[in-house]
Protein backbone atom coordinates (compact mmCIF):
# COMPACT_ATOMS: atom_id res chain seq x y z
CA UNK A 1 0.00 0.00 0.00
CA UNK A 2 2.41 2.58 0.86
CA UNK A 3 4.71 2.09 -2.51
CA UNK A 4 1.12 2.35 -4.39
CA UNK A 5 0.87 5.23 -2.77
CA UNK A 6 4.48 6.32 -3.29
CA UNK A 7 3.83 6.00 -7.03
CA UNK A 8 0.32 7.86 -7.14
CA UNK A 9 1.86 10.36 -5.53
CA UNK A 10 4.72 10.67 -7.08
CA UNK A 11 2.59 10.27 -10.48
CA UNK A 12 0.16 13.11 -9.21
CA UNK A 13 3.44 15.52 -8.98
CA UNK A 14 4.60 14.67 -12.11
CA UNK A 15 1.04 15.35 -13.83
CA UNK A 16 0.61 19.04 -11.52
CA UNK A 17 4.22 20.02 -13.38
CA UNK A 18 3.22 18.98 -16.62
CA UNK A 19 0.23 21.32 -16.34
CA UNK A 20 2.29 23.71 -14.60
CA UNK A 21 4.39 24.16 -17.73
CA UNK A 22 1.56 23.92 -20.43
CA UNK A 23 0.10 26.55 -18.22
CA UNK A 24 2.74 28.97 -18.44
CA UNK A 25 3.69 27.91 -22.07
CA UNK A 26 0.24 29.79 -22.75
CA UNK A 27 0.59 32.16 -20.22
CA UNK A 28 0.88 36.25 -21.29
CA UNK A 29 4.21 37.27 -20.38
CA UNK A 30 4.55 38.73 -16.85
CA UNK A 31 5.51 42.18 -16.54
CA UNK A 32 7.49 43.10 -13.73
CA UNK A 33 7.73 46.81 -12.26
CA UNK A 34 9.59 47.51 -8.94
CA UNK A 35 10.00 51.19 -8.86
CA UNK A 36 7.92 52.74 -5.43
CA UNK A 37 6.92 55.86 -7.80
CA UNK A 38 3.36 55.93 -8.83
CA UNK A 39 3.15 55.14 -12.24
CA UNK A 40 0.70 56.85 -14.55
CA UNK A 41 -3.21 55.20 -15.44
CA UNK A 42 -2.96 52.05 -17.39
CA UNK A 43 -5.79 53.21 -20.17
CA UNK A 44 -7.09 50.28 -22.01
CA UNK A 45 -5.60 49.44 -25.54
CA UNK A 46 -8.27 46.48 -26.19
CA UNK A 47 -11.79 45.32 -24.69
CA UNK A 48 -14.69 47.49 -23.11
CA UNK A 49 -13.35 51.33 -22.21
CA UNK A 50 -12.99 52.24 -18.86
CA UNK A 51 -11.50 55.34 -16.42
CA UNK A 52 -8.39 54.04 -14.77
CA UNK A 53 -7.56 54.37 -11.10
CA UNK A 54 -4.18 55.75 -10.13
CA UNK A 55 -2.30 53.42 -7.46
CA UNK A 56 -0.66 55.89 -4.82
CA UNK A 57 2.84 54.29 -4.91
CA UNK A 58 1.77 51.30 -7.44
CA UNK A 59 1.04 50.39 -10.54
CA UNK A 60 -1.39 48.38 -12.72
CA UNK A 61 -1.28 45.17 -14.53
CA UNK A 62 -0.98 45.26 -18.33
CA UNK A 63 -3.30 42.47 -19.78
CA UNK A 64 -3.62 40.43 -23.08
CA UNK A 65 -7.21 40.08 -24.88
CA UNK A 66 -7.35 36.27 -26.25
CA UNK A 67 -10.30 34.75 -27.65
CA UNK A 68 -12.97 37.57 -25.71
CA UNK A 69 -11.35 36.68 -22.73
CA UNK A 70 -9.18 39.07 -20.66
CA UNK A 71 -5.67 37.40 -19.35
CA UNK A 72 -3.08 38.64 -16.49
CA UNK A 73 -0.12 37.05 -15.26
CA UNK A 74 0.80 37.49 -11.34
CA UNK A 75 3.93 36.07 -10.03
CA UNK A 76 4.02 35.75 -6.56
CA UNK A 77 8.05 36.33 -5.18
CA UNK A 78 10.20 37.71 -3.16
CA UNK A 79 10.78 41.57 -3.61
CA UNK A 80 12.40 44.69 -2.48
CA UNK A 81 10.26 47.60 -1.50
CA UNK A 82 11.73 50.85 -0.79
CA UNK A 83 9.29 52.20 2.54
CA UNK A 84 10.86 55.33 2.12
CA UNK A 85 14.18 57.33 1.24
CA UNK A 86 16.50 55.51 3.50
CA UNK A 87 14.81 52.28 3.85
CA UNK A 88 14.33 49.16 1.86
CA UNK A 89 12.05 45.96 3.17
CA UNK A 90 12.10 42.70 1.85
CA UNK A 91 8.90 41.24 1.25
CA UNK A 92 7.03 39.05 -0.94
CA UNK A 93 4.64 40.27 -3.73
CA UNK A 94 3.46 40.02 -7.06
CA UNK A 95 5.64 40.86 -10.18
CA UNK A 96 8.44 42.51 -8.37
CA UNK A 97 6.23 45.07 -5.67
CA UNK A 98 4.64 44.78 -3.04
CA UNK A 99 1.65 45.44 -2.95
CA UNK A 100 1.85 43.47 -6.52
CA UNK A 101 0.05 45.05 -9.33
CA UNK A 102 -3.62 46.43 -9.34
CA UNK A 103 -5.50 44.67 -11.82
CA UNK A 104 -8.06 46.52 -13.62
CA UNK A 105 -11.15 45.21 -15.71
CA UNK A 106 -14.66 45.87 -16.47
CA UNK A 107 -18.02 44.46 -15.24
CA UNK A 108 -18.97 41.62 -17.37
CA UNK A 109 -15.72 40.62 -18.75
CA UNK A 110 -14.47 37.21 -18.35
CA UNK A 111 -11.09 37.64 -16.99
CA UNK A 112 -8.19 34.35 -17.07
CA UNK A 113 -5.59 34.74 -14.49
CA UNK A 114 -2.16 32.77 -14.78
CA UNK A 115 -0.64 32.25 -10.89
CA UNK A 116 3.09 31.70 -11.13
CA UNK A 117 4.76 30.60 -7.76
CA UNK A 118 8.07 32.00 -7.24
CA UNK A 119 8.26 31.99 -3.36
CA UNK A 120 9.92 29.67 -1.30
CA UNK A 121 6.65 28.04 -0.18
CA UNK A 122 3.36 27.20 -1.24
CA UNK A 123 0.55 29.82 -1.83
CA UNK A 124 -2.80 30.52 -3.30
CA UNK A 125 -4.78 33.60 -4.37
CA UNK A 126 -8.01 34.49 -2.85
CA UNK A 127 -9.90 37.23 -4.86
CA UNK A 128 -11.11 39.37 -1.94
CA UNK A 129 -15.22 40.25 -2.34
CA UNK A 130 -15.61 39.27 -5.84
CA UNK A 131 -18.60 36.80 -6.84
CA UNK A 132 -17.49 33.05 -8.38
CA UNK A 133 -17.75 29.44 -8.31
CA UNK A 134 -16.58 28.11 -5.42
CA UNK A 135 -13.69 26.76 -7.28
CA UNK A 136 -12.32 29.75 -8.30
CA UNK A 137 -11.90 31.25 -4.80
CA UNK A 138 -8.24 30.59 -4.07
CA UNK A 139 -9.03 28.70 -0.51
CA UNK A 140 -5.84 25.99 -0.31
CA UNK A 141 -6.79 22.90 0.97
CA UNK A 142 -10.58 23.66 0.85
CA UNK A 143 -11.78 24.72 -2.78
CA UNK A 144 -7.73 23.98 -4.59
CA UNK A 145 -4.37 22.44 -3.68
CA UNK A 146 -1.53 24.87 -2.86
CA UNK A 147 0.12 26.19 -5.45
CA UNK A 148 3.54 24.47 -4.79
CA UNK A 149 6.91 26.71 -5.85
CA UNK A 150 7.77 26.63 -9.46
CA UNK A 151 3.64 25.69 -10.36
CA UNK A 152 1.46 27.96 -12.40
CA UNK A 153 -2.13 27.69 -11.87
CA UNK A 154 -4.96 29.60 -13.17
CA UNK A 155 -8.21 30.87 -12.43
CA UNK A 156 -11.27 32.04 -15.01
CA UNK A 157 -14.11 33.79 -13.96
CA UNK A 158 -17.05 36.18 -15.07
CA UNK A 159 -16.76 40.06 -13.39
CA UNK A 160 -20.02 40.02 -12.23
CA UNK A 161 -20.46 43.49 -10.26
CA UNK A 162 -18.65 46.44 -10.38
CA UNK A 163 -16.44 48.24 -7.37
CA UNK A 164 -13.29 48.24 -4.89
CA UNK A 165 -11.58 44.47 -4.47
CA UNK A 166 -8.35 43.43 -3.58
CA UNK A 167 -6.24 39.72 -3.53
CA UNK A 168 -4.16 38.02 -1.19
CA UNK A 169 -2.97 34.55 -0.22
CA UNK A 170 -5.10 32.16 1.26
CA UNK A 171 -2.39 29.77 2.24
CA UNK A 172 0.19 30.35 5.31
CA UNK A 173 -1.85 33.53 5.53
CA UNK A 174 -0.29 35.39 8.28
CA UNK A 175 3.20 34.72 7.06
CA UNK A 176 2.19 36.16 3.58
CA UNK A 177 0.50 39.48 3.85
CA UNK A 178 2.82 40.09 6.85
CA UNK A 179 5.72 39.90 4.01
CA UNK A 180 2.96 41.98 2.00
CA UNK A 181 1.15 39.60 -0.62
CA UNK A 182 -1.69 41.71 -1.74
CA UNK A 183 -2.60 43.60 -4.20
CA UNK A 184 -6.24 45.98 -5.50
CA UNK A 185 -8.33 44.57 -7.45
CA UNK A 186 -10.91 47.12 -9.68
CA UNK A 187 -13.99 46.50 -11.75
CA UNK A 188 -15.22 49.17 -13.51
CA UNK A 189 -18.62 49.92 -14.17
CA UNK A 190 -19.86 48.38 -18.17
CA UNK A 191 -20.94 52.10 -18.32
CA UNK A 192 -17.78 54.25 -18.31
CA UNK A 193 -20.01 57.01 -17.65
CA UNK A 194 -21.43 55.73 -14.44
CA UNK A 195 -19.59 56.26 -11.04
CA UNK A 196 -17.48 58.99 -12.80
CA UNK A 197 -15.16 61.36 -10.94
CA UNK A 198 -12.18 63.09 -12.54
CA UNK A 199 -9.60 61.96 -10.14
CA UNK A 200 -9.59 57.99 -9.23
CA UNK A 201 -6.77 57.36 -6.73
CA UNK A 202 -6.39 53.42 -4.95
CA UNK A 203 -4.05 51.97 -2.40
CA UNK A 204 -3.93 49.48 0.29
CA UNK A 205 -3.62 50.02 3.97
CA UNK A 206 -0.87 47.66 5.49
CA UNK A 207 1.50 47.43 8.41
CA UNK A 208 5.05 45.71 9.35
CA UNK A 209 7.31 44.79 12.55
CA UNK A 210 11.00 45.42 11.26
CA UNK A 211 13.34 45.72 13.67
CA UNK A 212 15.97 48.81 13.24
CA UNK A 213 18.78 48.07 11.17
CA UNK A 214 16.74 45.59 9.63
CA UNK A 215 14.74 44.72 6.40
CA UNK A 216 13.36 41.85 7.15
CA UNK A 217 8.73 41.94 8.66
CA UNK A 218 8.40 39.77 11.99
CA UNK A 219 6.10 37.17 10.78
CA UNK A 220 4.44 36.87 14.11
CA UNK A 221 3.85 40.05 14.97
CA UNK A 222 -0.03 40.32 16.02
CA UNK A 223 -0.67 44.19 17.00
CA UNK A 224 2.70 45.86 17.94
CA UNK A 225 4.06 46.94 14.31
CA UNK A 226 5.90 49.66 14.03
CA UNK A 227 5.82 50.73 10.20
CA UNK A 228 2.04 51.84 9.57
CA UNK A 229 1.96 52.58 5.43
CA UNK A 230 -0.05 52.91 2.76
CA UNK A 231 0.85 50.53 0.01
CA UNK A 232 3.99 49.56 1.97
CA UNK A 233 4.99 53.34 1.72
CA UNK A 234 5.57 55.83 4.98
CA UNK A 235 5.42 59.60 4.65
CA UNK A 236 7.50 61.12 3.10
CA UNK A 237 7.27 58.40 0.66
CA UNK A 238 3.90 58.60 0.44
CA UNK A 239 2.77 60.02 -3.30
CA UNK A 240 0.55 63.24 -2.28
CA UNK A 241 -3.13 63.58 -4.28
CA UNK A 242 -3.73 65.87 -6.24
CA UNK A 243 -7.10 67.58 -7.99
CA UNK A 244 -8.11 71.12 -9.51
CA UNK A 245 -10.56 73.05 -7.52
CA UNK A 246 -14.12 71.64 -8.55
CA UNK A 247 -12.85 68.49 -9.68
CA UNK A 248 -14.41 65.52 -8.24
CA UNK A 249 -12.07 63.05 -6.43
CA UNK A 250 -12.12 59.13 -5.86
CA UNK A 251 -10.07 57.76 -2.95
CA UNK A 252 -10.73 53.61 -2.84
CA UNK A 253 -9.17 51.98 0.37
CA UNK A 254 -8.20 48.85 1.81
CA UNK A 255 -6.98 47.67 4.73
CA UNK A 256 -5.10 44.73 4.99
CA UNK A 257 -3.73 45.61 8.89
CA UNK A 258 -4.57 43.50 12.16
CA UNK A 259 -6.42 46.55 13.50
CA UNK A 260 -9.03 49.07 12.30
CA UNK A 261 -7.98 52.89 10.78
CA UNK A 262 -9.98 56.01 10.99
CA UNK A 263 -9.17 57.58 8.07
CA UNK A 264 -9.12 61.55 8.13
CA UNK A 265 -9.11 64.27 5.04
CA UNK A 266 -8.95 68.23 6.41
CA UNK A 267 -10.82 70.64 4.66
CA UNK A 268 -13.09 68.58 2.98
CA UNK A 269 -16.17 66.70 3.50
CA UNK A 270 -16.75 63.57 1.65
CA UNK A 271 -19.03 60.33 1.45
CA UNK A 272 -18.69 56.70 1.60
CA UNK A 273 -19.74 55.90 -2.10
CA UNK A 274 -18.48 51.98 -1.96
CA UNK A 275 -18.00 49.35 -0.15
CA UNK A 276 -16.17 45.16 -0.81
CA UNK A 277 -20.12 44.92 -1.02
CA UNK A 278 -20.18 47.40 -4.07
CA UNK A 279 -21.83 50.91 -4.42
CA UNK A 280 -23.32 52.88 -2.25
CA UNK A 281 -26.92 53.97 -3.69
CA UNK A 282 -26.99 58.41 -3.48
CA UNK A 283 -30.10 58.13 -1.08
CA UNK A 284 -27.79 56.41 1.50
CA UNK A 285 -24.75 58.20 1.57
CA UNK A 286 -24.08 60.72 4.43
CA UNK A 287 -21.03 63.39 5.25
CA UNK A 288 -18.41 62.20 6.79
CA UNK A 289 -14.52 63.89 7.30
CA UNK A 290 -13.63 60.67 8.71
CA UNK A 291 -14.00 57.08 7.15
CA UNK A 292 -12.91 53.68 10.14
CA UNK A 293 -11.90 51.16 7.50
CA UNK A 294 -11.93 48.05 9.83
CA UNK A 295 -9.91 44.98 9.15
CA UNK A 296 -10.79 43.43 5.59
CA UNK A 297 -12.76 46.00 4.19
CA UNK A 298 -12.94 48.49 1.53
CA UNK A 299 -13.78 51.97 1.44
CA UNK A 300 -14.26 54.41 -1.81
CA UNK A 301 -14.84 57.89 -0.41
CA UNK A 302 -16.26 60.67 -2.65
CA UNK A 303 -15.89 64.59 -2.83
CA UNK A 304 -15.94 68.04 -4.50
CA UNK A 305 -12.29 69.23 -4.06
CA UNK A 306 -13.61 72.50 -3.45
CA UNK A 307 -11.49 74.09 -1.07
CA UNK A 308 -7.68 75.26 -2.45
CA UNK A 309 -4.80 73.83 -0.44
CA UNK A 310 -2.09 71.28 0.80
CA UNK A 311 -4.53 69.86 3.12
CA UNK A 312 -3.27 66.48 5.83
CA UNK A 313 -4.52 63.25 4.91
CA UNK A 314 -4.01 60.55 7.32
CA UNK A 315 -4.57 58.07 9.96
CA UNK A 316 -6.25 59.45 12.62
CA UNK A 317 -4.93 57.11 15.54
CA UNK A 318 -1.85 59.02 16.65
CA UNK A 319 0.96 56.12 16.18
CA UNK A 320 -0.07 55.27 12.71
CA UNK A 321 1.47 58.29 12.13
CA UNK A 322 4.87 57.70 13.05
CA UNK A 323 7.75 55.68 11.74
CA UNK A 324 10.12 52.63 13.81
CA UNK A 325 8.43 53.29 17.45
CA UNK A 326 9.58 51.61 20.47
CA UNK A 327 6.63 50.12 22.56
CA UNK A 328 8.04 50.15 25.83
CA UNK A 329 9.83 53.70 25.46
CA UNK A 330 9.12 55.53 29.23
CA UNK A 331 7.28 58.47 28.95
CA UNK A 332 10.15 61.20 30.07
CA UNK A 333 8.08 64.29 30.51
CA UNK A 334 9.12 66.32 33.21
CA UNK A 335 12.06 64.39 34.30
CA UNK A 336 15.51 66.54 34.30
CA UNK A 337 18.06 64.38 32.51
CA UNK A 338 21.21 66.82 32.05
CA UNK A 339 22.94 65.60 34.97
CA UNK A 340 23.00 62.35 33.83
CA UNK A 341 24.09 63.04 30.01
CA UNK A 342 27.27 63.21 30.41
CA UNK A 343 27.76 60.13 32.86
CA UNK A 344 25.74 57.81 30.13
CA UNK A 345 27.56 59.03 26.91
CA UNK A 346 30.63 57.77 28.60
CA UNK A 347 29.23 54.61 28.47
CA UNK A 348 26.85 55.02 25.13
CA UNK A 349 28.78 58.04 23.14
CA UNK A 350 25.96 58.34 20.45
CA UNK A 351 23.29 59.04 23.64
CA UNK A 352 20.76 61.69 23.44
CA UNK A 353 18.50 62.91 26.39
CA UNK A 354 15.15 63.55 25.18
CA UNK A 355 11.65 63.75 25.96
CA UNK A 356 11.73 66.12 28.89
CA UNK A 357 9.69 68.51 27.37
CA UNK A 358 7.58 65.75 24.80
CA UNK A 359 8.68 64.05 21.49
CA UNK A 360 8.57 67.19 19.21
CA UNK A 361 12.50 67.59 19.43
CA UNK A 362 12.39 63.95 17.36
CA UNK A 363 11.64 65.66 14.01
CA UNK A 364 14.32 68.19 14.11
CA UNK A 365 17.37 66.24 15.90
CA UNK A 366 19.62 64.94 13.98
CA UNK A 367 20.37 61.54 16.22
CA UNK A 368 22.23 58.73 14.49
CA UNK A 369 20.16 55.86 13.80
CA UNK A 370 20.97 52.33 13.10
CA UNK A 371 21.06 51.55 8.67
CA UNK A 372 18.37 50.98 7.16
CA UNK A 373 16.01 52.87 9.69
CA UNK A 374 13.76 55.96 9.53
CA UNK A 375 13.32 58.64 11.70
CA UNK A 376 10.21 58.44 13.89
CA UNK A 377 8.77 61.52 12.94
CA UNK A 378 10.24 63.39 9.65
CA UNK A 379 9.45 64.99 6.23
CA UNK A 380 9.55 69.09 5.85
CA UNK A 381 7.13 71.54 4.96
CA UNK A 382 7.14 74.95 3.75
CA UNK A 383 7.64 76.21 7.56
CA UNK A 384 9.58 73.40 8.84
CA UNK A 385 9.00 69.54 9.78
CA UNK A 386 5.40 68.98 9.60
CA UNK A 387 6.28 66.48 12.47
CA UNK A 388 4.72 62.65 10.64
CA UNK A 389 5.85 59.44 9.57
CA UNK A 390 3.69 56.11 8.68
CA UNK A 391 0.13 57.04 7.38
CA UNK A 392 -0.11 60.16 6.30
CA UNK A 393 -0.09 62.11 2.86
CA UNK A 394 -1.27 65.51 1.48
CA UNK A 395 -4.22 66.58 -0.74
CA UNK A 396 -2.80 69.39 -3.28
CA UNK A 397 -5.73 71.31 -4.24
CA UNK A 398 -5.28 74.56 -6.73
CA UNK A 399 -6.82 76.75 -9.23
CA UNK A 400 -5.25 76.10 -11.39
CA UNK A 401 -2.33 73.05 -12.73
CA UNK A 402 0.57 73.63 -14.38
CA UNK A 403 -0.43 73.29 -18.32
CA UNK A 404 1.65 70.29 -19.50
CA UNK A 405 0.27 67.29 -18.14
CA UNK A 406 -2.37 67.48 -15.78
CA UNK A 407 -3.38 63.40 -15.60
CA UNK A 408 0.67 63.38 -14.71
CA UNK A 409 0.73 65.62 -11.99
CA UNK A 410 -1.60 62.63 -10.32
CA UNK A 411 1.81 60.59 -9.66
CA UNK A 412 3.77 64.04 -9.79
CA UNK A 413 6.35 64.18 -6.12
CA UNK A 414 5.15 65.81 -2.78
CA UNK A 415 6.58 69.68 -4.34
CA UNK A 416 6.21 68.66 -7.85
CA UNK A 417 4.78 72.22 -8.12
CA UNK A 418 5.48 73.93 -4.79
CA UNK A 419 3.19 74.92 -1.86
CA UNK A 420 0.16 76.13 -1.39
CA UNK A 421 0.65 79.94 -1.38
CA UNK A 422 -2.35 81.12 0.71
CA UNK A 423 -4.16 84.22 0.25
CA UNK A 424 -3.16 87.32 2.53
CA UNK A 425 -5.22 87.15 5.88
CA UNK A 426 -5.96 83.38 5.82
CA UNK A 427 -3.22 82.36 8.07
CA UNK A 428 -2.71 81.85 11.53
CA UNK A 429 0.19 84.16 12.20
CA UNK A 430 2.12 85.06 15.99
CA UNK A 431 0.65 87.83 17.85
CA UNK A 432 3.35 90.15 19.64
CA UNK A 433 3.30 89.53 23.56
CA UNK A 434 3.38 93.08 24.50
CA UNK A 435 0.63 93.53 22.26
CA UNK A 436 -1.80 90.49 23.26
CA UNK A 437 -4.66 91.64 24.91
CA UNK A 438 -5.68 90.29 28.33
CA UNK A 439 -7.85 87.08 28.45
CA UNK A 440 -11.26 88.31 29.36
CA UNK A 441 -12.65 87.73 32.90
CA UNK A 442 -16.04 86.25 33.85
CA UNK A 443 -17.47 88.89 35.89
CA UNK A 444 -19.75 86.29 37.62
CA UNK A 445 -16.86 84.05 38.31
CA UNK A 446 -15.76 83.45 41.99
CA UNK A 447 -12.68 85.62 43.20
CA UNK A 448 -9.59 83.77 43.89
CA UNK A 449 -9.43 82.91 47.23
CA UNK A 450 -6.43 85.09 48.11
CA UNK A 451 -7.87 88.49 46.40
CA UNK A 452 -11.29 87.45 48.77
CA UNK A 453 -9.65 87.56 51.65
CA UNK A 454 -10.37 84.20 52.74
CA UNK A 455 -8.78 81.94 54.74
CA UNK A 456 -6.23 79.45 52.39
CA UNK A 457 -6.28 76.18 53.69
CA UNK A 458 -2.51 74.59 54.76
CA UNK A 459 -1.96 70.99 54.53
CA UNK A 460 0.96 69.17 56.12
CA UNK A 461 2.10 66.01 55.14
CA UNK A 462 2.58 64.01 58.80
CA UNK A 463 5.52 62.57 59.73
CA UNK A 464 4.32 59.18 61.05
CA UNK A 465 1.34 57.50 61.51
CA UNK A 466 -0.49 56.59 64.95
CA UNK A 467 1.02 53.26 66.50
CA UNK A 468 2.93 52.48 63.10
Amino acid sequence: MNTRRNFLAAAGLLAAGAASRNALATAPEPHHHDSADTAPPLHPGSGRPYNPVVTLNGWSLPFRMKNGVKEFHLVAEPVEREIAPGMIARLWGYNGSSPGPTIEAVEGDRVRLFVTNKLPEHTTVHWHGLILPNGMDGVGGLTQPQIKPGQTFVYEFVLHNSGTFMYHPHADEMVQMAMGAMGLFIVHPRNPRQMAVHRDYAFLINAYDIDPGSSVPKVNTMLDFNLWTWNSRAFPGIAPLVARTGERVRIRMGNLTMTNHPIHLHGHVFEVAGTDGGWVPRTARWPEVTVDIAVGQMRAIEFIADNPGDWAFHCHKSHHTMNAMGHSVPTMIGVQQDDLTPALQKLLPDYMAMGSSGMAEMAEMDMPLPDNTLPMMTGRGPYGSVEMGGMFSVLKVRDKLPAASTEQLAWAGLDAFGWYAMPSGTQAHTVPTDTAPAAPRDPHAPKPAAEAGARVLQVQKPTHLHGH
